[in-house]
Parts: C-alpha cells; structure tokens; sequence
C-alpha cells in the first residue's frame, strides 16, 4: 500500500488532531483523512480544509465528545452525519461513512455505513474519492492517485449516474479539469456525452452553488476551452 510521509501530511498533526486521534483510537473506531486534503497532498499542496471520515456514528461521536468535554459547534450538518468538534481553537469536521439512498439532483438522503469503499464510491471524481489514514497509508479505491499522477479528471463509475445524483457534478468538472488537467482536449468522450445528456439538470441549481463552481474554474486553467466547452454542451445557457 501507498504509503504518505511528507512534511505537509506531518504538519497537520496539531495538538488537536493528537487530541481527536487518541479518542477514536480508544473508542475503536477509524478515524482517516477524506476528500480534498487527500488530493493536495498527495499533489505536495498543504491542504487549506481537511474533513475526516469515521465508521463512528453522529449519535456516537457526540457521547464520545461530551464524554471527553469536548464542545461541538455548528449541528446543521448533523442529519448528513457531520459532526464540528472544537479542540484547541481548530475547528475538526468529521462525517460518518454514507451510502445515498435516494437523491433528486440536488440532495442525498443518507444510510450511514462502516464500509469505507462504498463511501468512496459515492464522491464525484476519482481523484476526490481518496482516504488517508492517521498512519500515512493512502486508501485508493477507484484509481484516484494515478488519474491524478496523469493529469485524468474522470468520475468514480458511470458518469452519468454520478450526474444525475447532483447535477452540480458537471460544474465541477470543469473546475478540476481546470486545476489538474494538463492537455486542453484530454477529456473522456462518455463523460462529454453525459454532461450534454444532463444538461438541463442544471436549471434546478441555484445561482450560488454554480457561482461557486465557476469562479474557481474561471481562475484556473484552460479557461477559454472550458467556457467553449460549457456552451457547446449546452451548460452555459444555465449559468
């Protein structure tokens, strides 16, 4: 297995995340590094937010965090199984491992689960769907660390059906295209054809959840190909 061991994966060990890291270690449950963070860096970036993943239940880390006299903030992202614990004033954000059961394009309505693949088979791409543990060792179910080592930018399974569970997914697309991809025209021809089929899934997005896509994709790379992009598509009539 891969193993991470760099100064950027080190630094992020603060007396905080000791303090979070000894109480899921006693209480048996996993605790890894999700999403995002994972992609930075393994892409030598220090991560500016790192979220968690754990096999702990909502209901199950909040007794294990009152125990430990350790005050949670923010509960709105409760019923999606996030739960905020703040420890030596740093914000930890943990989120028990889900399953979608029912999605309308927009929103998940959620199972959670302790089977960490299944979790990552629900995130959009591939190079998003990753885990590390505390340990340094990278959880690579769906290939995510050699698209990212190629500059490939593909979702985890059936595109179309990663579509379809949120819409949004075709906005950041771009965006990562954007910021990974090397070549202007290295795209996989089932992906174009999916986000062309979907398209109009779009129109049910509020302006703000696109803004935030695009932006980002408008301070990246490859911008003129990707705006051409996104019309030939038929997307730009929904931004």
């Amino acid at each position: 297995m891969q193993q991470v061991d760099t100064l950027h994966f080190h630094s992020l060990f603060t007396d905080g995340l000791k303090c979070i890291a000894e109480l899921f270690v006693k209480d048996n449950h996993e605790l890894r590094i999700a999403g995002g963070a994972v992609r930075d860096l393994l892409n030598g970036k220090q991560p500016e937010d790192v979220d968690f993943a754990t096999t702990a239940t909502p209901d199950h880390m909040k007794e294990l965090f009152q125990t430990a006299g350790i005050r949670m903030i923010n509960n709105k992202g409760e019923k999606h199984g996030t739960i905020t614990a703040r420890v030596h004033n740093q914000n930890f954000e943990i989120t028990t491992l889900r399953i979608d059961v029912a999605t309308d394009g927009r929103h998940a309505e959620v199972q959670f689960t302790t089977d960490w693949q299944t979790d990552a088979e629900r995130r959009d791409l591939t190079i998003n769907s990753m885990f590390l543990g505390l340990d340094g060792t990278l959880y690579d179910y769906f290939n995510g660390y050699e698209d990212l080592k190629n500059k490939k930018v593909r979702f985890v399974g059936d595109p179309s059906h990663r579509i379809q569970e949120d819409y949004l997914r075709i906005m950041r697309y771009f965006r990562f295209y954007g910021k990974i991809a090397k070549e202007l025209g290295d795209h996989d021809p089932k992906t174009l054809k999916s986000i062309k089929q979907h398209a109009k899934g779009m129109a049910g997005i509020s302006g703000e959840r696109i803004w935030f896509e695009l932006k980002k994709t408008l301070v990246g790379n490859h911008v003129s190909h990707l705006v051409g992009l996104m019309y030939e598509l038929d997307i730009a009539q929904y931004i």
